[in-house]
């Protein structure tokens, strides 16, 4: 079953054909990160415009890459949410109107399923059930995968997600966006221990994250360096930062595969590119004889690969969209409005 996929939920068009959710037929994506650099983030009005002017040549140039033709299509797969509302809306229109001129299915995929099921491409042997760790600049969680389309989330952020402290403090130390790999890329640089900033510890679960008392932990030193005139070593508070970053994921990933008794810990999203979390995941987990999947970097990020990856599960689950299907700027990856 070969399955167009369409991604637009935040900056980055994109358009890919899979089959059968673990083969890579073409995977485009038209980025527009250099545009939105200017502003340090994410525009959302540009956004959901330049998603308009590139979709439709992206679906003809995804075809032409695959030499494939439009009879060749057996549904389409499409994110739904969350994301910025404009941006979604342009990739769910697009998605029905598709599926509705070619008589095929039409498929909605949340997003962090997406970011989930990208390790389904990487690793063909990867199957339910396993615990997955999802990192990006909007969510934070971890979750116990029971089957393609059965999920249970163990522990989440309870503020802000992981992906959002490493953009916010890269923006304060004028770093180009997206801050999260600039910052990466310094504290490879650093070395740790000059700043301590705290771990936090967060309500009852103790799955459960936060991470807004560490953002502002170290926008405030940054600030206070500042007014002071006192030097800040960039470097080393950047690897200080992410080192506290990793402190509050992994061992929670770890508790979290001894609870569910899984012997198997897929990352996902974004921020899974860090090398520090990639680094201290691998140690933590040989310690423990639990078998890791990481996504290449290529699969980290946003892509409408992994849209259709989760697309073709949904399918098989008799999960289909009509053309009464909307977009939404939040819902849960168990599916509930938020």
């Amino acid at each position: 079953m070969i399955l167009m996929a369409v991604e637009s939920s935040c900056d980055e068009t994109a358009v890919a054909l899979v089959e059968d959710g673990r083969r890579i037929l073409t995977d485009c994506i038209a980025s527009q990160v250099d545009l939105h650099r200017i502003y340090g983030g994410v525009v959302p009005e540009i956004a959901s415009r330049k998603h308009i002017e590139a979709i439709y040549g992206l679906a003809d140039q995804a075809l032409a890459t695959a030499g494939l033709g439009r009879k060749d299509v057996d549904g389409i797969a499409v994110t739904y949410a969350p994301g910025l509302i404009g941006a979604v809306l342009v990739g769910v229109n697009f998605a029905k109107g598709a599926a509705l001129a070619l008589d095929v299915p039409l498929i909605p995929v949340h997003h962090i399923r997406g970011h989930i099921a990208a390790n389904y491409l990487a690793y063909p042997e990867l199957e339910p059930p396993f615990l997955c760790l999802v990192v990006s600049g909007g969510h934070t969680m971890l979750v116990h995968v029971q089957d393609y389309t059965r999920m249970e989330i163990l522990g989440t952020t309870l503020d802000d997600a992981a992906g959002e402290c490493f953009d916010k403090v890269a923006r304060i130390l004028d770093m180009p966006y997206p801050g999260g790999a600039a910052l990466d890329r310094k504290a490879r640089e650093g070395t740790e221990g000059r700043y301590p900033l705290p771990r936090a510890r967060a309500g009852e679960n103790p799955l459960d994250m936060s991470f807004s008392g560490l953002k502002t932990a170290a926008i405030n030193l940054i600030h206070n360096a500042g007014q002071k005139g006192e030097p800040l070593v960039v470097e080393d508070l950047c690897a200080d930062f992410s080192a506290a970053v990793s402190d509050t994921l992994v061992p929670r990933a770890m508790e979290a595969l001894r609870r569910t008794g899984c012997g198997k810990l897929a990352v996902a999203g974004g921020v899974a590119a860090n090398s520090r979390i990639r680094r201290d995941i691998l140690a933590a987990a040989e310690q423990v004889g639990a078998q890791v999947y990481l996504p290449p970097l290529a699969l980290c990020g946003d892509n409408a690969a992994m849209i259709g990856a989760q697309g073709y599960y949904e399918f098989l689950a008799g999960n289909l969209g009509d053309m009464t299907l909307n977009a939404y700027a939040t819902k849960s990856i168990l599916g509930e409005t938020l």
